[in-house]
């Protein structure tokens, strides 16, 4: 385990941390364990799984948009699976490729394994014959939180 998830004083989702900082969020006294590994100890701590602030965060910013696409996020929401086989994936594909105008988008990328990538090619699913397993869709900062 190797991120812990920030809750914030309400239980709302905000992000990801790694081990090391929610221990220093812990000794600094801005967060409290929420969740824990059982029988697994970090010092004087227990391995946490989850953290809560003890001050609520306003974090309206979050909710006027959503995230901003990025290569990671892509892979994050499609929970490191190709939309084309549902093998283990590494790397984003362009539905409409970018030498076609497809643009750096939610809606118009997907995470990928490297052979479906290079089969793809520049075509686009139809033309390739290979259909997605799911449609891309934009996601919420909670459910990115979340994965």
């Amino acid at each position: 385990m190797n991120a812990v998830l920030v809750v914030n004083a309400d239980l709302g989702p905000l992000h990801r941390v790694t081990v090391q900082h929610a221990i220093r969020m812990l000794c600094r006294r801005v967060a409290e364990i929420h969740e824990a590994e059982p029988d697994q100890l970090v010092g004087v701590f227990p391995l946490p799984r989850v953290v809560r602030l003890v001050r609520y965060v306003v974090t309206r910013w979050r909710f006027s948009a959503g995230p901003p696409w990025s290569r990671g996020a892509v892979l994050r929401r499609d929970d490191r699976r190709c939309a084309y086989c549902a093998g283990p994936a590494s790397t984003v594909d362009h539905i409409l490729p970018r030498s076609r105008g497809g643009r750096n988008t939610w809606r118009n990328t997907t995470a990928a394994c490297y052979d479906c990538n290079q089969r793809k090619g520049d075509r686009t699913p139809v033309e390739a014959g290979m259909p997605l397993r799911r449609e891309p869709v934009v996601p919420t900062w909670a459910t990115l939180a979340l994965r």
